[in-house]
């Protein structure tokens, strides 16, 4: 064998992962990647209204945290998750459907176009709010754990929704009940144009967890194995009674904090240095090395995943809007409010 090949071999067991896990990782990856370049497109070409916050750069924070859960796991997503959706099996058509707001959609059009959420996959429909969703992920942590449950919370958002208030009671209140919630801050060095350095007077934003009496780590958010052995690892301690854990992500958008932004306020060396950290790439790489991913099984997954985008598009695009009096609909629940036995308390409401 030639010496230089056999230092180049990377073993299963080094990498901590099964085959079926690390391409079941590596397709949501993909799948993540050929979806927010296709809806980057449409958009441009005036094919839905709004805007759209594209992931690309950044999708290993969320397919790598996502994958794996439960169905009745609850993820509090902010408005770049689209991986985390891909990676909790949410079906194309109804991902395309929201971004597009025609009727199909959970929300049947009500919600701005990357406010993904669906009932079926415990995916909280995120509001403007910026780490609005953190609140609520964290009351679902504690509904959670009042039920004796081992379900778990996860909720993501920037580094700089870690300046709102709500996001510190949250994370104090969690710290204070050992919520079984993981909290992924996905670093991306900008709040839409603020850098980071003028966000905060620490280097990590993982070191916030401390004021909170729980454990915080900072990682290579562009690693796919990294991002997902230590979401696992924060989410078997959640299940188990262990607490809450903040990891910090520390990774890179490639393109605007919006479609509808420039993003020239960066430098362009900057840029061109993360996109040499692509997490597409690095995966592909390992796969490589593993013997996992020859040439001609990409292009085959590459083909089919663009073909379940494209039959998306076009149902959404044959799909109607919602009628106006759907606003009318899903404002409250005649469910509520909700008896005390209910949530396994016990006595009358």
């Amino acid at each position: 064998m030639d010496t230089d090949q056999s230092k180049n071999k990377v073993s299963l067991k080094e990498v901590g992962l099964s085959a079926d896990v690390l391409m079941g990782l590596y397709t949501c990856l993909l799948k993540t990647r050929q979806l927010d370049e296709k809806l980057r497109r449409l958009f441009r070409q005036g094919r839905f209204a709004g805007t759209y916050f594209s992931a690309v750069g950044q999708e290993a924070t969320t397919v790598g945290s996502a994958y794996g859960l439960r169905d009745d796991d609850i993820i509090g997503p902010s408005h770049r998750e689209i991986g985390a959706m891909v990676a909790k099996g949410v079906p194309l058509s109804v991902i395309v459907a929201q971004v597009y707001a025609r009727s199909s959609s959970p929300d049947k059009g009500k919600s701005h176009p990357c406010h993904y959420g669906y009932r079926p996959k415990g995916i909280i429909n995120p509001s403007s709010t910026v780490a609005g969703q953190t609140v609520v992920a964290t009351g679902c942590a504690m509904a959670f754990k009042i039920q004796k449950k081992d379900n778990i919370a996860l909720a993501y958002f920037g580094e700089g929704a870690t300046a709102r208030g709500g996001w510190h009671e949250a994370l104090n209140f969690a710290g204070i009940h050992k919520l079984p919630i993981v909290y992924i801050c996905e670093n991306n060095l900008w709040a839409e144009s603020v850098p980071a350095s003028l966000e905060a007077g620490i280097e990590h934003f993982a070191d916030r967890s401390k004021a909170y009496g729980f454990q915080g780590i900072t990682i290579d958010g562009n690693d796919l194995v990294v991002v997902h052995k230590a979401a696992s690892e924060a989410i078997a301690k959640a299940r188990s009674g262990g607490g809450p854990t903040l990891i910090e992500c520390l990774t890179y958008r490639w393109y605007g904090h919006s479609e509808i932004d420039p993003a020239n306020y960066r430098r362009s060396e900057e840029l061109e240095e993360w996109k040499k950290k692509d997490p597409i790439l690095g995966t592909e790489k390992l796969l490589t090395k593993l013997g996992l991913l020859a040439t001609g099984k990409r292009e085959a997954l590459v083909e089919q995943v663009n073909q379940e985008i494209e039959e998306a598009v076009k149902t959404a695009e044959a799909t109607k809007y919602a009628e106006p009096e759907e606003a009318y609909n899903d404002v409250y629940s005649d469910k509520f409010p909700v008896r005390r036995d209910e949530l396994g308390m016990g006595g009358k409401q």
